[in-house]
């Protein structure tokens, strides 16, 4: 039996989905503390999780590597994936915004922006729209101290409780988009395992219904 396999976010949205997964009834997948193991299979050998980065989680379900996974809305929005997104989850709720140093009140009234960001297309975008010109910086890590070094004016990332901005002196301006962590499937999957793809998404919208 070919167990049917998530592709997870590494770190605190993996552990979300995990307890979605238990929650839900669908399976109950443990990752042992300190674990440096990147695959788990729950007792049943049913279905399998493989920890990635955010980014990559689409790039596993298209190339056939998982047959579905979780991500947050924003990952997938910005690249083009022929994936399916059936079902919005209710957690890892989070927005992507616009932030600048706090004496930087009228970033917004510029006319050309510096922005560093690990989301160019959203960033570049939603500038463009309010006109907006940008010079992109892509960064994949610490994008928040990069406007008090003088590498950008301003940064478009993830915000959650927004402690992690207010640290490095930065406040948000603008809401681009609110984000939420999403399941996707690949097409394949619909042809390849519709049983398991059945009961997954049975499962979860019973779960949700009951919240």
């Amino acid at each position: 039996m070919t167990p049917f396999t998530f592709a997870l976010p590494a770190g605190r949205l993996a552990l979300e989905s995990i307890d979605f997964f238990k929650a839900s009834g669908l399976c109950d997948i443990h990752i042992p503390k300190d674990s440096r193991e990147l695959c788990f299979t729950d007792p049943t050998g049913a279905f399998k999780i493989i920890l990635v980065r955010p980014s990559d989680v689409p790039t596993y379900i298209v190339q056939g590597g998982a047959h579905a996974g979780i991500t947050g809305k924003d990952v997938l929005l910005e690249n083009d994936h022929d994936i399916t997104t059936p079902l919005e989850l209710g957690f890892g709720v989070c927005r992507l915004s616009i932030a600048a140093l706090s004496q930087d009140s009228d970033i917004l009234s510029r006319r050309h922006l510096r922005v560093a960001t690990k989301y160019p297309v959203q960033a570049m975008n939603y500038l463009y729209q309010k006109g907006i010109s940008c010079e992109i910086i892509k960064l994949h890590g610490s994008v928040e101290i990069a406007p008090s070094l003088g590498l950008a004016d301003c940064i478009v990332d993830l915000v959650s409780t927004g402690s992690t901005l207010k640290a490095n002196g930065l406040v948000e301006h603008e809401i681009i988009l609110q984000s939420e962590a999403v399941l996707a499937i690949g097409r394949f999957a619909y042809a390849l395992q519709a049983e398991k793809v059945g009961l997954v998404l049975d499962s979860f919208r019973k779960h949700l219904r009951s919240k």
